[in-house]
């Protein structure tokens, strides 16, 4: 099959959006990422799959942690700015937990310290000990992709 058959197929799959982020030399470096699932209740793990041609790919095997940023569906400018799809530059403005940079607005914020690594085709499998969650009282509805579009519950 070709490749545009395989991400077709692919994109019928609908996701949650999430932004993963971590700090390098003094910077905070992020990307949006939907290729995000947990993994282990015990111990707690959750999975995060980043291309080899990513910045964020050697970013994060340099730093050993990462924050996962579960989008909501008021965040699609951030999971654009992040995708490297806005041109115009934006400050965003981060918290800071245990060392972590996180979107404060965001449904959950999952800090990890990576646990392992995989690597599956142009891929690696970070698998990430999560160390602390941050979650919203009153988080309201989800950021969603599904073929190729954002998406919301109800749309």
């Amino acid at each position: 099959m070709d490749d545009r058959t395989f991400r077709n197929a692919m994109g019928k799959f609908a996701t949650g959006v999430t932004v993963v982020t971590t700090e390098f030399q003094g910077e905070v470096k992020g990307m949006t990422a939907n290729a995000f699932m947990s993994v282990s209740l015990d111990p707690k793990l959750v999975v995060v799959s980043i291309g080899h041609k990513a910045r964020m790919h050697d970013i994060v095997k340099q730093t050993g942690k990462f924050a996962v940023n579960l989008l909501t569906r008021d965040q699609e400018d951030l999971s654009r700015l992040f995708a490297g799809q806005l041109k115009e530059e934006r400050d965003v403005a981060f918290e800071w937990v245990d060392g972590h940079p996180i979107l404060p607005d965001a449904m959950a914020n999952v800090l990890c310290r990576v646990h392992s690594t995989y690597v599956a085709g142009d891929h690696t499998l970070y698998f990430g000990e999560v160390t602390h969650i941050v979650m919203k009282d009153e988080p309201g509805d989800p950021l969603l992709f599904f073929e190729g579009k954002y998406r919301s519950i109800g749309q």
